[in-house]
């Protein structure tokens, strides 16, 4: 097993930045909600609490026990991490006199302790609080300030245990990485050694212990994420893994059929399902987001209920689900927000008797493709765009219908077509066309029009957690507009979104 440092979440906007920072330094690590017990064992060579919007002083305040940890692994905590501990050791903390909320530089820097190793003074950091520590005690040594709060970074004495008022995750904290380094490859001696051969290493003798000599069947969307899953099932259990691929009818244009010829030649065994009238009936009426993700997912689960009773001996269900999704599917109170619900995540219903298996669950999207890459996937299948799993199905705002997809397929089509034709594709996160529950007038040639809008969508980002839209040039945005607006009948208009996640999620629904 990989040496890991594990994060407690106590609700911080940045807590999958730390995480991926850690990544960075070739280290694995886990995030767990901050009130999940913990058992710690010799891979577990250091714990980091996370900021969060609570306050240490609310009466309801996120709580931890400390001593599970101390003096069996280091520990350090961030903005409220930080405070917790503080506190926990006796010092008070109150509201900010002067609340920090982005740029700040440290002062009095004590570059001789080992979590401020090569830092200097006037070093640039990144500021979200309200709260701060008031001053430290005896058994506290304080070796950073700022010029507005007493204490922004400290040490228990004789203790590897730490506090940060700033946030070293963020890209603003210039010297963010550095003193991640120091904790987590000076202070708790990790080797840095974490890298996708050795997950896949993991993974495949973990997935053979495992399943044992069960068949699986594995749901293939054609995406990434379902086909690293299912090349390093089958190097675990080679022909025990069948792969069904499910038309719901909410794919791309064409996408069934070219997805289907695309698994030729990599080994697995795939059976093409064409399901799309049961997605379409179960679709029916249905105009909230969550509904139409849920109706999706159950239908998915039944059709491979009804398709693993075909295959003898069938035990295991698995699934492509990644990292984010697991954490976008959490509850407040575990603790990060649910955002939406992904059909993927949660389990299985009771009347389904296969098991879950999900090999990817600790990977972002960006260290998924490593592995792919390390699987020799090829690449019109490695670097394909992020799809989500309930396809169009949620880029149509609105009640799903078989009219309104034809629509959509043809207008994604051109949008699609034209950033590879133009070289964009490859620099594009994720991109794709929402069709919008509107209709606007328009004029084509002398006729009056009266027809659908539908938005653009294209974004950059490592990993989906957050994203930024891109800036196209704009002939290009025109002569998409235009492409469409002429090949498509039914649609007279085209907007592009300029949304950043956050506040706006990647897709519309």
């Amino acid at each position: 097993m990989a040496e890991k440092i594990i994060i407690l979440d106590f609700g911080s906007q940045y807590t999958q930045l730390i995480a991926r920072r850690v990544r960075e330094l070739n280290v694995y690590c886990e995030i767990y909600p901050y009130h999940k017990e913990i058992l710690l064992d010799e891979e577990t060579k250091g714990i980091i609490l996370s900021g969060g919007p609570s306050s240490v002083r609310d009466k309801d305040a996120p709580f931890i026990d400390l001593s599970q940890f101390i003096d069996k692994v280091p520990i350090l905590g961030i903005c409220y991490g930080a405070q917790f501990i503080a506190q926990q050791y006796g010092c008070e903390v109150l509201p900010s006199k002067i609340r920090e909320y982005g740029r700040a530089h440290l002062t009095d820097t004590d570059s001789n302790n080992p979590l401020l190793k090569d830092i200097t003074n006037g070093a640039q950091v990144w500021m979200s609080h309200s709260d701060s520590v008031k001053s430290v005690g005896e058994n506290i040594a304080l070796i950073a300030k700022t010029d507005t709060i007493p204490v922004a970074a400290y040490q228990i004495k004789e203790k590897n245990i730490f506090g940060i008022q700033f946030h070293p995750e963020v890209v603003h904290s210039e010297c963010g990485l550095q003193l991640l380094h120091n904790f987590v490859i000076s202070i708790c001696n990790c080797q840095a050694d974490w890298k996708p051969s050795s997950f896949v290493e993991d993974a495949i003798q973990k997935i053979k212990e495992e399943v044992g000599d069960e068949k699986v069947i594995l749901g293939l969307s054609g995406g990434v994420d379902s086909s690293v899953a299912g090349l390093l099932i089958h190097k675990a259990i080679g022909k025990q893994l069948t792969c069904i691929f499910v038309d719901n009818g909410l794919l791309r244009l064409n996408e069934f059929e070219e997805v289907l010829e695309a698994y030729q030649g990599l080994g697995l065994n795939v059976v093409g399902i064409d399901a799309k009238d049961k997605f379409y009936e179960a679709l029916k009426g249905l105009e909230d987001p969550e509904a139409k993700r849920k109706a999706i997912g159950r239908v998915f689960v039944e059709v491979f209920d009804e398709e693993s009773t075909k295959i003898e001996g069938a035990k295991w269900l698995a699934q492509g689900t990644i990292y984010p999704d697991i954490i976008e599917s959490v509850s407040v109170k575990g603790p990060s927000a649910t955002i939406k619900s992904h059909h993927n995540v949660g389990g299985l219903p009771d009347y389904m008797k296969l098991k879950l298996l999900e090999p990817l669950t600790t990977l972002f999207k960006d260290e998924v493709r490593k592995v792919g890459k390390e699987l020799n996937l090829p690449q019109n299948i490695l670097g394909r765009h992020p799809f989500p799993g309930p396809g169009l199905g949620i880029r149509i705002l609105g009640e799903v219908t078989a009219e309104k997809v034809a629509l959509l397929q043809q207008a994604d089509h051109y949008f699609i077509k034209g950033l590879k034709d133009h070289g964009l594709y490859d620099n594009v996160w994720q991109a794709g066309v929402m069709l919008l529950p509107v209709k606007s007038v328009g004029v084509m040639g002398d006729e009056r029009t009266y027809e659908s809008v539908v938005a653009l969508r294209a974004v950059s980002s490592l990993d989906g957690m957050t994203a930024d839209w891109i800036d196209f040039p704009h002939h290009f945005l025109a002569e998409v507009s235009n492409t469409i607006i002429n090949s498509v009948k039914g649609i007279n208009r085209v907007v592009y979104d300029i949304s950043s996640k956050p506040p706006a999620t990647i897709e519309w629904e």
